[in-house]
Formats: structure tokens, C-alpha cells, sequence
């Protein structure tokens, strides 16, 4: 069992190595949750702050880049997988760069700012992410918000405690790399957001049309000025 201390670089390797198999499962639709709820839950949220400019965090293969652009909305899309990058030029709707999360933490504004909103659609999967939180926050205009989508922390399985967990994709086509990441409470994700200079105004729970359970957790902040 690997150590800690290697889950982040794990984490990464499996989006460089699963981006194709990625690529092909949300194009293809293949993920319910997305298909049903959760991207367009993700496109409604974005929109309803009436945004002109979104930078979107870990936008993979930028399917909510070009969602976003067909509402005329000017988007960036940045990840730290080039294959994924390379699928999101492929078919345009904006900008795209290749960038890790460190390297945003070292420089973020190189990628843009005034921003209307950062976008992170199930894109926080790391343990350490409070230097990239706040990175981020300079990005934003004046009255800008940042809209994160992750997974619904009650339905996970395990003890209700923050850790890593593994996704081992077993309901997936393909050969897939196994992916780290890392599992928090929703009092977690609430500290995390006002320790980095961010306050919550809003809070929803898509949930699924036929179970009626949550299909996740979507969060809309503010930054402090």
C-alpha cells in the first residue's frame, strides 16, 4: 500500500493515464449521475451568476467550456492532463492551457483574472488544497464566485471522516489506473472554503429524478474582498 505522501502524484498520473478512457465516458455519456443531474446542475449554477468570463478548474476534456460558450459565456479551461487538454481543443469553445495545480499555486494569474467565476466540477480531489484556494481568490472580479461540485460526502461509504479513498473505476469499460483522492466531511469542505477567505451563499443538493438522493454537493462562495 502506498504511502500518503505519494497520493497526490498518483492522483495525477491517473488523469494523464485514464484521459482517453475519461474522454470517451463523458462524451459517450456513460456516467448516469452526469447524464441525469450533475452536469447540468454544474451548467445551472454557473449561469445563474450571469457570468461573462469563467476559468474552469480541472476542466478534463472541457465539456462544461463548451456548454458554457454555446449561453455565449468566454471560457478558460485548465488542467494538468495534456491528453485531456488536447481532447478539449479538439473541439474548441475557448481557451485551454496545460496546468498543474502547483504550478497555479506559483503563479495563477498567468492564466487570466476578473474572472465572473471559477468553476470546479468534481475537480478538488487532492488533501492540500488551501494554497491553490487561495491562489484562486485574486482570479475573481470584484463580485465574483467560485461553484464547486463534488461528490455528495453522506453517500460515499466508509467512516464519515476525512482520509483517502480509492476510485477503482469497476463500473467503467475499459483498463482503467486506479485514482487516490481524498475524502471530506461537509463541515470540512465549509472550514476549508472560510479558512481560505471564501463565505457561502449557497448550498444545494442535486438529487437523483428516480431515487430522490442527492447525486451531489454543489457549493456557491463568495470571496472576501
Amino acid at each position: 500500500m502506498s504511502s500518503s505522501s505519494n497520493k497526490p502524484s498518483e492522483l495525477a498520473q491517473s488523469w494523464i493515464t485514464n484521459a482517453e478512457l475519461w474522454t470517451s465516458a463523458v462524451r459517450d455519456g456513460d456516467i448516469e449521475s452526469r447524464r441525469l443531474v450533475t452536469d447540468q446542475a454544474m451548467v445551472n449554477a454557473v449561469l445563474a451568476q450571469q457570468p461573462r468570463r469563467v476559468l474552469d478548474l480541472g476542466c478534463g476534456e472541457g465539456w462544461l467550456v463548451r456548454a458554457l460558450a454555446s449561453h455565449g459565456v468566454d471560457c478558460v479551461g485548465v488542467d494538468g492532463s495534456p491528453g485531456l487538454i488536447e481532447a478539449a481543443r479538439s473541439l474548441g469553445g475557448g481557451r485551454f492551457h496545460v496546468c498543474t495545480y502547483s504550478e497555479l499555486v506559483d503563479d495563477a494569474r498567468k492564466i487570466g483574472h476578473d474572472f465572473d467565476v471559477v468553476s470546479v466540477n468534481f475537480a478538488i480531489l487532492h488533501e492540500d488544497v488551501a494554497g491553490l484556494l487561495r491562489a484562486l481568490r485574486p482570479l475573481l472580479a470584484p463580485r465574483g464566485r467560485m461553484v464547486m461540485q463534488t461528490v455528495h460526502p453522506w453517500l460515499v461509504s466508509g467512516p464519515y471522516l476525512d482520509g483517502w479513498r480509492n476510485e477503482d473505476f469497476r463500473d467503467f469499460q475499459g483498463t482503467w489506473q486506479s485514482m487516490p483522492w481524498y475524502f471530506r466531511t461537509l463541515g470540512s469542505w465549509v472550514a476549508l472554503f472560510r479558512d481560505c477567505g471564501y463565505y457561502i451563499v449557497d448550498i444545494a443538493e442535486p438529487r437523483h429524478p428516480v431515487t430522490q438522493q442527492p447525486a451531489s454537493l454543489l457549493i456557491t462562495t463568495h470571496r472576501h474582498l
